[in-house]
């Protein structure tokens, strides 16, 4: 076999993750149930496993690294012909002495930490098929992660996103109305594998809420500025407010001033659970033209405006 690391086409400080990652990959596209008949894609196979095998084995590494060990995973200088030779009957378990067969056997009993992690990852690849001698014990499928960044209507009422987990599945993924920006979201069961009747795991979903132009969240409530113009103001009227479900009609009182807030009831975060809808809360602002209004400026030349704003604060 050639060097492990150049067979699951890792470098060299690769780690237990990425190393991993790789023969699982790599297993998946040449495992024997998928290339029946066919000795290439078996011998290609054996090769990977028989990379992992030293390279998954923090122990086999470090000696194959040192030098110890070659990329058959036999002590460097070994020469089968005197010795009796390995070996190397099973790939999926770890190595250990066997003086009555005359080298290294495999074992599937090995604890979790060596190559026994084949056992894991054959039984995501194959849907939780891996078989264990004296039968398989029961351990609930690994959890994915997965991250997804929703706009701020989303969150509000909802939506379908479609992410991308670690083993290439592309899949369509329900967002919930009101979800907070930094939540985790669980979706039961569409993780890894469940083994000898356990559960399915589960993905995780690690949500990030994009801001608002003009809108804030205030728990079930949002909050926004709205314009208003002079005439608006003093005189009342309606005016239009867009809201997340689309434009509505605002009554402004007259005599409104800055910082008047009207609410909005339901237009706020969508109903969720027990959770009612929310509100939205719309705070006006005074707003003179933006070009000079010689109309308006005639007006206030005549205007005494006897009150004292500025009083107030005093």
């Amino acid at each position: 076999m050639d060097d492990p690391y150049k067979t699951l086409g890792v470098p060299k400080n690769a780690s237990e993750a990425d190393i991993k990652k790789a023969f699982r990959t790599l297993a998946k596209k040449h495992h024997p149930d998928k290339h029946a008949g066919d000795a290439a894609a078996q011998k290609k196979f054996q090769e990977i496993s028989g990379a992992y095998d030293i390279l998954g084995d923090k122990d086999k590494r470090a000696q194959f690294d040192a030098g110890a060990i070659g990329a058959d995973g036999n002590p460097r200088g070994f020469d089968p012909r005197q010795q009796g030779g390995f070996r190397q009957g099973n790939p999926f378990g770890g190595g250990g002495f066997d003086p009555r067969a005359g080298g290294f056997k495999f074992d599937f009993d090995q604890a979790p930490g060596g190559a026994a992690g084949f056992e894991d990852i054959f039984a995501d690849l194959m849907g939780g098929g891996g078989r264990r001698r004296g039968g398989q014990r029961p351990a609930k499928g690994e959890d994915f992660s997965a991250s997804v960044t929703v706009s701020f209507a989303e969150a509000a009422t909802g939506g379908t996103r479609r992410i991308v987990l670690q083993n290439g599945e592309q899949l369509d993924v329900k967002i919930p109305v009101g979800v907070k920006d930094g939540q985790v979201v669980r979706i039961k069961g569409r993780g890894g594998a469940g083994r000898g009747g356990a559960p399915n795991g589960d993905i995780l979903l690690h949500v990030s809420v994009a801001a608002h132009p003009g809108m804030t969240r205030d728990g079930n409530d949002i909050r926004t500025d709205l314009p208003v113009t002079l005439k608006e103001a003093v005189l009342g009227g309606k005016v239009p407010v867009p809201t997340l479900t689309g434009t509505v009609s605002l009554s402004v009182p007259p005599n409104s001033n800055t910082g008047t807030t009207l609410r909005l009831k339901g237009k706020g975060i969508g109903a969720h659970g027990a959770t009612p809808a929310g509100d939205l809360y719309v705070r006006l602002l005074v707003t003179l033209p933006d070009k000079p209004d010689d109309a308006l400026r005639d007006f206030l030349n005549g205007w005494p405006a006897d009150y004292d704003p500025r009083g107030k604060t005093r």
